[in-house]
Formats: structure tokens, C-alpha cells, sequence
């Protein structure tokens, strides 16, 4: 892999992390158990899996602890049942921790695994590949990329749910959707194409960007030039994005959100980008 870090989060996880505490800190007993878009989740069962989030990779990743093994596995969906029926197990036992013993323990764990991270070379292979990048293997800083979209999502989500908003800046959701486009080339593996193709995804405002990929003889390639001439352009909004992309919304949820030009079959495909294991 060349060794330029593609995207840099690592200084943005301590901002990150004071602004979950200082949101949990802002909850009423009626918001911790606020519904969220994370289906079967409200707000504490988010704040749990964070914590978990926190442990089970300082177990793994700093610890060489693996307890539960994913033994067995034969397919990503295989992986994914797997991997929901260890969130589901954690936040059903979680049910038993109070919000301040939740806000107590991600505080501390959130530190230890800041330093951990701060620890790894950024171009040795990370323990965990990133599959949905349809990667059988990952550097450290792109599994650090991907360990800060999962803490951006979920403190997103719980923002979401009772209406206090404060992340979504250039800052913090361009990184975030920088390392989400990475399931971009991937969601188009199987989708045949002329060499030359460039389809092109947009999301709108100051706090968005655009993504290209490219078909190659060697497959799709991801790019972010400005005056490509798309066969096919999606535009959609960072609010929709976010949603679309964690799979809390499926594309026939958010036709009156999308504009497509060109290409509708080929631009259509945008819309199965998923860059969470799920």
C-alpha cells in the first residue's frame, strides 16, 4: 500500500469523544430511552454499544484477548449474523448499567483507547481487515478510519434522536463520509461497464463533497476530481447520507431525497452503498 495515510481521524477521536460525554451529560431520563434509527436500539442501547465498541477493541486490538471467536465463518453474511448477535447479547446485558455508570466507563475506556491507537503504525496490517471495503486486508489507518465512523454514527444517531445536533460540520462528517466512500468502488464490483465509465456521487452543502469511481480493466477505481464527465451523477443530502450509507434507511426510502442524472440504472447503484457491517 502507498504509504501516504489517505485519511487522517486519529486527532479528531479526543474532540469526538468529549462532545458523546458532554451530550450524555446534557440527557433527560426521557431521551436516554429516546427511539433512534438504529431500528431495535434507543438512545442508552447506542451509548452501551459504544462502550462496548471501546472494551471489545482494547480486549482484541491491545490485549490480543479475543474471548468470542468467529469461528466458522464462511461468508459475510455469516460475519454480519455473527457480529449482531454479539451487539445484541451486550446491549441486552447493558440493560443493567445506569446512565452514569455508562458515561463513567466510556469516559475511561474512550481515553485508553485513544492512547492505544496513538500506539499503532499507521501502515502495518490492522488486526481486522475492512470488509465492507471489500478489503481482505486493511492498515492500521484505515481500521483507525473506520473505528471513528462507527464512533461518528452512533453519537449521530443518538443526536438524531432528541434533536440535538452539533456534529455534522466539515470538520468532524467530512472524515466520516470520506472513509464511508471507500465501500463506494465495491458496491459497483459486480456492475459491468464499459472502460472509461465514471459514475460520480455528490453530497450537497459546504460539508459534503464529491466521489468518482472509474472502470478499469482492472476494476473500479475511486477518485475525487472536481470536472469528470459522468455517465451517471447522484446528489444527495449529508442528512439522507448518513442514514442511506449505516443502512437506517434503504434506497426506496429516500427517492424524494435523490437526484440522479444520466445513467438512472447505473447512478441507482449509489444508493446500495452500506459501509457498516450490517
Amino acid at each position: 500500500m502507498d504509504k501516504e495515510i489517505e485519511i487522517e481521524t486519529l486527532h479528531l477521536f479526543p474532540l469526538l469523544d468529549r462532545m458523546l460525554i458532554n451530550l450524555l451529560d446534557s440527557l433527560t431520563d426521557e431521551e436516554w430511552h429516546a427511539p433512534t434509527v438504529a431500528k431495535l436500539w434507543k438512545v442508552k442501547d447506542v451509548a452501551a454499544h459504544l462502550l462496548d465498541g471501546n472494551l471489545r477493541a482494547l480486549s482484541i486490538s491491545r490485549d490480543g484477548y479475543f474471548g468470542e471467536k468467529a469461528e466458522n465463518i464462511n461468508s459475510y453474511q455469516e460475519l454480519t449474523s455473527f457480529l449482531n448477535n454479539l451487539n445484541m447479547t451486550w446491549t441486552n446485558a447493558a440493560q443493567r448499567f445506569s446512565p452514569t455508570v455508562l458515561k463513567s466507563l466510556l469516559e475511561l475506556t474512550g481515553h485508553e483507547y485513544i492512547t492505544h491507537l496513538n500506539s499503532l503504525d499507521p501502515f502495518e496490517n490492522a488486526i481486522f481487515s475492512v470488509a465492507w471495503a471489500g478489503q481482505e486486508t486493511s492498515a492500521n489507518w484505515f481500521h483507525i478510519a473506520r473505528e471513528y465512523t462507527e464512533k461518528f454514527l452512533h453519537q449521530q444517531q443518538i443526536r438524531d434522536a432528541v434533536g440535538k445536533q452539533g456534529i455534522m460540520t466539515k470538520e468532524l462528517f467530512y472524515p466520516f463520509l470520506d472513509t464511508f466512500m471507500f465501500a463506494f468502488p465495491h458496491t459497483y464490483k459486480d456492475v459491468p461497464a464499459e472502460n472509461g465509465t465514471v459514475v460520480s456521487l455528490i453530497v450537497s452543502t459546504e460539508i459534503g463533497g464529491q466521489w468518482n469511481i472509474v472502470k478499469t480493466e482492472t476494476g473500479w477505481i475511486l477518485n475525487k476530481e472536481p470536472n469528470l464527465n459522468a455517465n451517471a451523477t447522484v446528489t444527495i443530502d449529508p442528512d439522507t447520507a448518513w442514514k442511506l450509507f449505516s443502512k437506517s434507511l434503504r434506497p426506496n426510502q429516500v427517492s424524494e431525497h435523490i437526484e440522479i442524472k444520466g445513467d438512472q440504472d447505473l447512478g441507482y447503484q449509489a444508493l446500495q452503498i452500506v459501509a457498516v457491517m450490517a
